[in-house]
């Protein structure tokens, strides 16, 4: 029994190693399409994290994550760009992401007295006006032709394909050059998220969601926890809005409309309210799903290739079609989304290879019940 556990605790750092190591080379090895793909799933992660840390933990439902998003990415290209203050890149995305944390907060008084249905109507009204002024202030936003994106500069190093830059006979374009901020970003925003879950507030928030006169009576400020994770989940969200910008290097209106709030409330159902594992495998799905469709569609079966009006469904049709009918799937048979389903699997294989208990422990022998202890969901 002392044996195994020393092992089983081992694994998990080495699995990380693994996993960053393989990361990291990737941009050797992938052409740009593909890099294309991982930033912007990469971004898509970091917000739906942050969505997953409202209506996953929180319980709160929100329409309006769209409007932070923009917030975000419109706040970086006018504080850096002209018109507007012409800051150094990196004190703009800062600052923007402030920003994004500052317009949850003057919503937040809403998020802290409106739940469920009530507050998802409320954040809707978000992204109709956002989207709104996105058109009609033409002098920040650039109007409906939208504004180009300045790109990020740290320490006289640019994030753009402007200069030449050759590392291993590879040359590194602004794909590969922002591979590596969008993995450190996605990096904090995975330590963070998974250690607010894990300490007093995520504690706080779960009980929040559960029932709301049991958390109050254990002494939670219901409505000021409501409104810090409304805010968290902004700034999450102006986080992954400035990510966004930088990798399509030029921001329109249309994009950040309706249509990208269903998206990443999809990201957080498929892949596990309250998870950021769960998150970050569903923004990659949904994220991914559309751009492989268009790339492969004259493969695909029943699907046109894009520009053509033969009557057949588009591949981004198709692939909101797919995932519709994952979040049904998901729905159905395995409600706390892939990775709830992941986890099941994997304890199932520990139990076959320990020979569990009948009472579910996970060790070889029978212990007293004393010794039994229920596994913790990880966040």
């Amino acid at each position: 029994m002392s044996e195994r556990l020393p092992r089983a605790g081992a694994i998990r750092p080495g699995l990380i190693l693994a996993a960053v190591t393989v990361l990291c080379a990737l941009p050797f090895y992938l052409d740009a399409f593909w890099l294309r793909i991982g930033l912007f799933s990469m971004a898509a992660a970091v917000g739906a994290v942050g969505l997953g840390l409202l209506s996953g933990t929180a319980g709160q439902l929100s329409l309006g994550h769209a409007f932070f998003l923009a917030v975000g990415a419109y706040g970086y290209v006018w504080l850096a760009g002209e018109p507007g203050p012409g800051l150094p890149t990196a004190v703009a995305a800062v600052l923007a992401v402030l920003l994004a944390g500052a317009a949850g907060g003057i919503f937040s008084p809403v998020a802290g007295r409106v739940r469920g249905i009530y507050l998802g109507v409320a954040t809707l009204a978000l992204v109709f006006l956002g989207h709104h002024v996105l058109l009609t202030a033409d002098s920040v936003t650039g109007g409906f032709n939208g504004r180009s994106v300045p790109p990020l500069e740290l320490g006289g190093f640019t994030f753009s394909a402007d200069s030449e830059l050759t590392l291993l006979g590879v040359p590194f374009g602004a794909e590969e050059r922002l591979w590596y901020l969008g993995l450190a970003l996605f990096a904090v925003t995975w330590f963070t998220a998974r250690g607010l879950l894990r300490g007093r507030p995520g504690r706080a928030l779960v009980a929040l969601r559960d029932s709301e006169t049991a958390a109050a009576v254990m002494g939670v400020n219901v409505s000021r926890y409501r409104s810090a994770a409304f805010v968290v989940s902004s700034m999450y969200a102006g986080l992954a809005g400035v990510m966004l910008a930088l990798s399509f290097r030029r921001v329109v209106p249309d994009y950040f409309g309706l249509v990208l709030s269903v998206d990443y409330l999809a990201m957080i159902v498929i892949g596990g309210l309250g998870s950021v594992a769960g998150a970050t495998a569903g923004a990659v799905f949904v994220t991914a799903l559309p751009l492989l469709m268009t790339r492969y569609a004259d493969q695909l079966p029943l699907v046109a290739a894009p520009g053509t009006t033969d009557g057949t469904v588009g591949p981004t049709e198709a692939a909101r079609y797919l995932y519709g009918a994952a979040i049904v799937l998901i729905l159905l048979f395995a409600p706390d989304g892939l990775h709830g389903l992941v986890r099941r699997l994997r304890a199932r294989l520990r139990g076959r290879r320990a020979a569990p208990s009948p009472a579910g422990s996970t060790f070889p022998s029978h212990p007293p019940t004393s010794a039994v202890r229920a596994k913790e969901p990880t966040p």
